[in-house]
Order: C-alpha cells, then structure tokens, then sequence
C-alpha cells in the first residue's frame, strides 16, 4: 500500500488491501530499497534496549512478519510486526479499509486479520536477527478469556521477539477496549508479567492505549502503569473520533483513522501521559508522524521512541531515511547532543 515507489502508479489503481498485499510480496522477493543511515546522536537506549535510532514501524503493516527485514532495509531503527492472535482468524468483510487521501488518513476495521502464533512464530524463527523487531499481541474475536491470549502470544515467541506488545486498543475487535479498565487491566499485565518472567526473559513489555479515553481511565491507566513492572507505553492507537474538516468521501466510514488528523489528539495524550508517570516507564509516540518535525515534536512531548506507518502510504518508503536524515539538524538547533537529551524536554 506504499503510494509512492514500489511500482505506485500500478498500485494506486487497486483497492488498498490488495495493493497493501502486493507491496508485502515486493518486499519479501527483495525489491524495496537499502539505506544506510549513519547518525550516532539518534542512537538511543530504552528499555534495555539499545536503538540504532528512535524511529520504528508501527504494527499493522507487516501483520504476519512477512517483511520485516526489509522494512528495517529503510532505515528504520526497529519493525513492529502484528498484530497476531493465537489461533488465524480472517478478521472483518471486505471492504475494511480506505484511503482519505485529501486528509493524508487511513480508516481500517481490518478486525485482526492474521495467519495466527504458528506461523508467526515459525518466520521469526527463520530471521537472522540482524535488527530489532517486536510483536504486537492481540486476542482472537470469538475467545472468552481475552487475557488467556496474550499469555500465550508471550509464550510462544519467547526469545524470537526483542519486545512484546500487549495491544489492547485496537476499536475492531469487540469489546477488546473494556481491558482498558483497571481491574481488567491490572490482572491482564500481571499474568502477561508473570508468563514473560516464567521464561527467564527480559524482554520489555509494552501497553498500547487508544486515543479515545476518558479522563478516568487515563488515571486508571497510569495508576496501573506506575503499579506494575511494565517497560513502556505506546500513545496510540488508532481513534473512532472524526475531527471536523475532513474532506474525504470515506471520512464517515467505521473503523479507526490514522495519520495526519491523529497527530495533535494523539501528541495531547503523549504529553498527557508524560506528565503523569514523571518519564517512567518509557513513551513510544505514534499517531499522525509524517515528517521529521513531527517526529521531533513527539520527543519534546516526552517519547522515547517514535513509531509511524500511515505516512509511507502516502510518502513512500523513502520517508524514514528522510526523517533521519533531518532529525539531527532539529536536535542541534536546540543544543541536544543526542535523542535522550530532548526526550520530554516540551514540557519545560
């Protein structure tokens, strides 16, 4: 689905979801570009982790971690592929998503479409580990024990996966958003936890919240956040609110929007959550990144890390070695000397 390159005027001409998949199969054969990006300020370490730079793939691209090697051949510092749930599921009826181009949006109700754990697992297994890759956990539409799922999402890619996310955000799957609550919440990250430390892992544990909370469940959130051994928080998720002045025919379609129209709701939640847990654990900002102004803006906001995907739609695959290459003169201008050193510096 990457607009710009990889064959765009071709891909342009189909539905989305089929151009989404073809751009998936180019990538795998080997045909997307290689950069190399060579700025040691953008190194930065988070969560035990060290990056190469701040600036990753959302999930929802690679869902079935088909290209992931590729996707970090653009320059991106880490891939988050996913989101995977434990047994396949073919996710919602065609159409489930569509292009706003006159907003620079996406509306998707993919639903968790995925080929499930098995297979997921057995591609990470084959992977050189030659980047940082993550996943992206979900629950399937029809399990009762949505918790259940994410425990086994931990335990079958124990050792595959740099870190894990436990996606609980996503507006497509019914009822998916009421593990927002703190109760439910509570319970779901400490079993998550506990799965994760039975296999005698670190790998970081991340939350991934939506756009559209209310002011009690943000504080219900950090409360648990701060509460719990988590390693980061990723602000956010895509959002069922439409903002007025959209132009778009498909702006009133179901679903969650992504890209520009989230960048300001989504950096308002980021600074929000900054503020609240006192930079602790660590923010990884996603929503509406395009440029690398956009980028910069979410790390004075208080991200560690920043994440995009829409924006390629649109820019092409080009656009993450654009944004690093600018993202050093921003620091500069502010007298940082690395990433680290803007981190939540917005907030004065």
């Amino acid at each position: 689905m990457l607009l710009a390159g990889l064959g765009a005027k071709a891909l342009t001409a189909l539905d989305p979801e089929t151009a989404h998949r073809l751009t998936i199969r180019m990538l795998k054969s080997g045909k997307g570009p290689r950069v190399r990006v060579n700025a040691p300020q953008l190194a930065t370490h988070v969560a035990g982790i060290d990056f190469p730079n701040p600036l990753g793939l959302a999930a929802g691209f690679d869902k079935n971690a088909e290209a992931a090697d590729a996707m970090l051949d653009l320059g991106f510092g880490f891939v988050e592929v996913g989101a995977v749930t434990p047994r396949p599921q073919p996710g919602n009826p065609r159409p489930r998503v569509f292009r706003l181009r006159d907003d620079a949006a996406i509306i998707n109700r993919y639903g968790f479409n995925n080929d499930g754990l098995e297979r997921v697992a057995m591609r990470l297994a084959r992977r050189k580990k030659r980047g940082l890759v993550g996943v992206n956990l979900g629950a399937n539409k029809d399990n009762a024990d949505r918790v259940e799922d994410y425990v086994k999402g931990v335990a079958a890619l124990s050792g595959l996966v740099d870190f894990y996310t436990v996606n609980i955000s996503s507006p497509n799957t019914p009822g998916l958003r009421a593990l927002q609550g703190k109760a439910a919440l509570n319970d779901l990250i400490a079993r998550v936890l506990a799965e994760r430390d039975r296999a005698a892992s670190a790998t970081p544990v991340f939350l991934k919240i939506a756009p559209d909370l209310a002011d009690e469940d943000k504080a219900d959130i950090a409360n648990v956040v701060s509460a719990q051994r988590l390693d980061g928080v990723i602000v956010s998720n895509t959002t069922i609110a439409r903002a007025a002045g959209l132009r778009s025919r498909h702006a009133g379609e179901a679903g969650g929007l992504s890209g520009k129209p989230l960048f300001a709701a989504s950096t308002a939640l980021l600074r929000e959550f900054y503020a609240a847990l006192g930079g602790r654990p660590a923010l990884i900002g996603v929503g509406g990144v395009s440029c690398a102004r956009d980028a910069y803006e979410k790390i004075l906001a208080g991200a560690s890390l920043v994440q995009l995907y829409t924006a390629m739609v649109y820019e092409g695959p080009g656009l993450p070695a654009r944004i690093l290459k600018d993202l050093p003169g921003f620091l500069k201008a502010d007298g940082f000397q690395a990433i680290a050193d803007a981190v939540g510096a917005g907030h004065g």
